[in-house]
């Protein structure tokens, strides 16, 4: 996942599955969860867990701190999107990771 053109979690793991030449089942086995489940993490109708996002990272020989971090900011942006907040709201957040960060 270098750099490329901006895409969901799922429609990242979509692409790599297609181009891959795999089927949802085949994927779904490998990594241990329902091919429904699968499924709707491509559609972005569920988010995967971490140990999930460990396991796809796994399967496609992925950097898991990247995956994870694509994942991350999955979430950041649909919870900006439902609280109908600006963009401003992540620099706040900056300050505030580097703020607790200094905390412990």
């Amino acid at each position: 996942m270098s750099k490329k053109q901006v895409a969901t979690f799922g429609e990242q793991v979509r692409t790599l599955r297609e181009e891959a030449n795999l089927s949802l089942r085949a994927v779904a086995e490998e990594i241990g969860i329902d091919t429904s489940l699968l499924g709707k993490i491509e559609r972005n109708e569920r988010q995967p867990t971490k140990e999930q996002t460990k396991q796809i990272a796994k399967f496609f020989k992925l950097d898991e701190k990247e995956l994870i971090k694509e994942l991350l900011s999955d979430q950041f942006a649909y919870r900006i999107l439902e609280e109908e907040a600006d963009l401003d709201t992540l620099k706040v957040a900056e300050k505030k990771v580097e703020y607790l960060k200094r905390q412990k």
